[in-house]
């Protein structure tokens, strides 16, 4: 429930804090003193886009903020999900919008994101406003009213995941299609890159193996005048590395027994005399096997040329890269081959989820069929006594292929005379009509949905006297079950049911125009009531008039 609401600097009202009540409360107003304002307020509270010029010029930023009672309602979950502070008695949400245009939201004084606002506003209040009347031209909204009366959210909930499953296997089987048709146009081309890559006979690693041999072919002179040098400075007879080696640890050893270090020596030089010798031989053999051979350079190069063609046509970087575009093709080839066989598997599962689906739709069309039947007796009930005596409110559901919401399309049928046939009811409905039907939903839906508040912007257009009054007598119920109804409104006889009255008015001072709002006592609401009677000259007849208004 809205306790309190709290504006700075928005539009035309500089300061105001102001206290609701539970129950029914009802606000009245001249045109254009500031009832539109209050509820821009509570729309920035409720997360909708925040606009500058909105700011009272001169401040540098506006700040909206309500107090809310949440003991009666079951939202300490959502508190907990999102990290916040959960205060059942107090719960307070600001909106700060400055004249830069920046814009933050709080929840119990933690930033939080618009989104989160707006979900959380969602739970805390409804504004009914009168193009939200509009709604009833919107199947989308009549399928969730019936959904709301069905309570079928489990239901929609399993028909969802069934529906999501063979919507998959359907978007699979499309894909599939498309992929064999293509891949069946282009068989052919897909054949002969297959060949082309498998007939080069491809060996993974035979690139790197290839550009070495190559690489040592072509410097074979260089290389084995290396070698051979190498090979003299240790194997040499006289001078080489390996028998200087071999004398200089026969020295250290002849000592060995009268030294121990030399010993010790003696054995690491005979170690690396092993080393050294065995290095010595494998230059040897290295300069032996260095032959040139222009035939087996011009092999190695023209299957280099080959490798390099293919990669680069086929765009890879290396062997391995090839030998899996290889084998891609196959796959494809594989999959055109046995495209009937996967197709017919893919059906036959596209048949079995799709049957699923159906079946979990009838469950829910069965749901709301039978809601359809509850709506159409209370609506009537709640219309007849609206000056719709001969009212028919019949809801035709058809059925539909599957969709996100199931396999039906859900159509509000009206008539107001027992003569005329139903129809939609935004195409034949008056604007008077309207509005009965919206307040004749919302009061059904709010016994079945828990909404703290909820606020009703001029629902009485179009309607007067007797009618305005039962209008209020349904607010009036409404706020007697643990809600806040809070109207809007223009007409006396709904203002005079109201429990809480609050008058909306404006007034010029040195620094401009300004609105307040206030709350009646008895004697105010006794001439604000006659004034909306009479007009700005109040008689006593309006008053007497108010009075008995009031006494209802």
């Amino acid at each position: 429930m809205l306790k309190q609401l709290s504006i700075r600097n928005f539009t035309l009202i500089d300061s105001l804090d102001i206290d609701f009540c539970p129950g029914f409360s009802v606000i009245t107003g001249e045109t254009g003193a500031g009832k539109s304002i209050i509820l821009g307020a509570i729309g920035l509270l409720l997360g909708q886009r925040a606009d500058p010029k909105a700011i009272k010029n001169g401040a540098a930023k506006c700040v909206i903020e309500a107090h809310f009672d949440l003991s009666r309602y079951d939202l300490k979950t959502f508190f907990e999900q999102n990290d916040l502070e959960y205060d059942p008695d107090d719960c307070i949400i600001r909106r700060e919008v400055s004249a830069a245009g920046k814009s933050r939201a709080f929840i119990n004084d933690t930033p939080s994101p618009l989104s989160l606002l707006k979900e959380l506003g969602e739970r805390l209040i409804d504004v009914h406003s009168q193009h939200q009347n509009l709604l009833l031209s919107k199947q989308n909204f009549q399928l969730e009213v019936v959904d709301i009366i069905a309570d079928d959210g489990n239901i929609l909930d399993d028909y969802r995941r069934a529906f999501n499953a063979y919507n998959a296997t359907r978007r699979e089987l499309e894909e599939l299609e498309e992929k064999i048709e293509a891949d069946k146009k282009n068989a052919d081309f897909i054949k002969f890159q297959y060949e082309e890559l498998s007939n080069a006979a491809l060996a993974d690693g035979e690139q790197e193996e290839l550009e070495q041999l190559s690489e040592t072919m072509s410097h074979s002179e260089e290389i084995k005048t290396a070698l051979f040098e190498a090979d003299t400075l240790l194997s040499s007879d006289d001078s080489g590395a390996v028998s200087n080696l071999r004398n200089a640890a026969n020295s250290m050893q002849s000592i060995g027994r009268m030294m121990p270090d030399a010993a010790e020596l003696a054995e690491r030089m005979s170690a690396a005399y092993i080393e050294l010798k065995d290095i010595s031989e494998e230059i040897s053999r290295l300069a032996d096997n260095i032959e040139f051979d222009p035939a087996e350079l011009d092999k190695a190069n023209n299957r280099l040329d080959k490798i390099y063609s293919l990669e680069k046509k086929y765009h890879c970087e290396s062997v391995g890269e090839l030998l899996c575009r290889q084998n891609e093709l196959k796959e494809q080839l594989d999959g055109i081959e046995n495209s009937d066989e996967t197709m017919g598997e893919l059906t036959e599962k596209l048949a079995r989820r799709r049957q699923q689906c159906l079946e979990a739709a009838g469950l829910l069309t069965a749901a709301r069929t039978a809601a359809a039947a509850k709506i159409e007796q209370e609506m009537a009930e709640r219309l007849a006594p609206l000056g719709m005596p001969n009212v028919r409110f019949k809801i035709s559901i058809d059925e539909t292929e599957p969709a996100p919401d199931g396999c039906d399309r859900v159509s509000f049928l009206f008539s107001a005379n027992k003569s005329t046939l139903l129809q939609p009811v935004a195409q034949v409905a008056s604007g008077g009509e309207i509005a009965r039907v919206m307040l004749s939903l919302k009061a059904m839906i709010s016994g079945a949905v828990k909404l703290p508040t909820i606020i009703f912007d001029e629902i009485d257009t179009g309607v007067s006297g007797k009618i305005a009054e039962k209008m209020a007598l349904i607010m009036q119920q409404m706020g007697r079950n643990n809600r806040q109804v809070i109207s809007i409104t223009h007409l006396p006889q709904i203002a005079a049911l109201g429990q809480t009255h609050y008058k909306v008015y404006k007034e010029d001072t040195e620094t401009g125009t300004a609105s307040h709002m206030t709350r009646l006592d008895e004697d105010g609401r006794i001439r604000e009531i006659a004034q909306m009677l009479s007009g700005s000259d109040i008689t006593e007849a309006a008053i007497s008039n108010a009075k008995e208004l009031l006494k209802k």
